[in-house]
């Protein structure tokens, strides 16, 4: 087995952390699976925000959008010779902490969300082929009010700490500017 083949990209809202990304795998000469992680919803600005990034990416690009199995997409789609590139973990982890009022499951609970991350981090560990994960950085931020949103961007920052520790390469980007914080 070749060695894991994974870069962390972090960043805080419209830092060009997900541009940054797209360069990576561009840049690679691979066939790209861009895996998307955002619901489509019926609001009309997450709409265009979708719009916006569906018409942004190459059109060779093989895109798929994501529900809450990212683990399973993942062994489904990563392979040698190719890149996966997954924005973002962000919405992700939304869809399973505060999924839409029509989800059958309703929002994650501390056990279930907890071996999810486990599922995802194993399968990180093992696929073939180079992998870019896109997440934001908001722990720099002010504290939230709520308990959802506290839940939220604590269970952010302990994902984000998995894929790091996971990651041979961590870079961050502010500004468009892309700092090598390891690897």
């Amino acid at each position: 087995m070749s060695a894991l083949d994974l870069t962390f990209v972090l960043g805080g809202a419209r830092s060009g952390k997900s541009a940054f990304a797209e360069r990576l795998a561009g840049q690679s000469g691979l066939p790209v699976t861009y895996v998307a992680t955002a619901a489509v919803s019926d609001e009309p600005e997450m709409r265009a925000r979708i719009a916006h990034h569906r018409a942004s990416r190459p059109a060779h690009w093989h895109t798929v959008e994501v529900g809450r199995d990212l683990a399973g997409t993942l062994r489904d789609v990563a392979r040698d010779g190719h890149y996966v590139l997954i924005d973002c973990l962000p919405l992700w982890l939304a869809g399973w902490l505060c999924p839409p009022d029509a989800h059958p499951e309703g929002p994650a609970s501390d056990a279930q969300w907890h071996g999810v991350v486990d599922a995802l981090d194993r399968t990180l560990a093992s696929l073939p082929g180079k992998i870019v994960v896109v997440s934001n950085e908001i722990g720099l931020g002010v504290i939230p009010m709520g308990a959802l949103t506290r839940r939220y961007v604590d269970e952010l920052g302990r994902l984000n700490q998995r894929v790091a520790a996971r990651a041979p390469k961590v870079r961050f980007v502010v500004a468009g500017l892309a700092m090598a914080v390891k690897g």
